[in-house]
């Protein structure tokens, strides 16, 4: 049950979007037990980000997932985001943040696992 939730603050086109999604879909499977089977993506363009005083293209990018952290894995995946970030928004991954949570409470379909 991940969630990823993208946050740039460039233009972000339709084909974009789903490249991403795409993207982070085969990326979450770097993490033991995810899928894109269960993942969701939310996806914030031209959200106002700035970062270190600019407002040069940038992006927060945040990851939950149900379960433990697993920091290989989570330092595994902040690679494949920066890339996916950096080949579909020229987003200089010096210019990303990812943030991890790992959580026991997790809701779905009317009750928690």
């Amino acid at each position: 049950m991940p969630f990823i939730n993208v946050k740039a603050n460039t233009p972000i086109s339709a084909e974009q979007k789903t490249a991403i999604k795409s993207a982070l879909g085969e990326a979450i499977a770097t993490i033991p037990g995810k899928s894109e089977g269960w993942l969701m993506v939310g996806i914030e363009p031209e959200y106002t980000l700035y970062f270190k005083g600019s407002d040069a293209p940038a992006a927060m990018v945040e990851v939950s997932v149900y379960g433990k952290a697993n920091p290989t894995a989570f330092d595994e995946l902040t690679g494949k985001i920066c890339s996916i970030l950096n080949e579909q928004l020229s987003i200089d991954s010096a210019r990303i943040y990812v943030k991890y949570s790992a959580t026991a409470d997790w809701g779905w379909n009317g009750s928690n696992f």
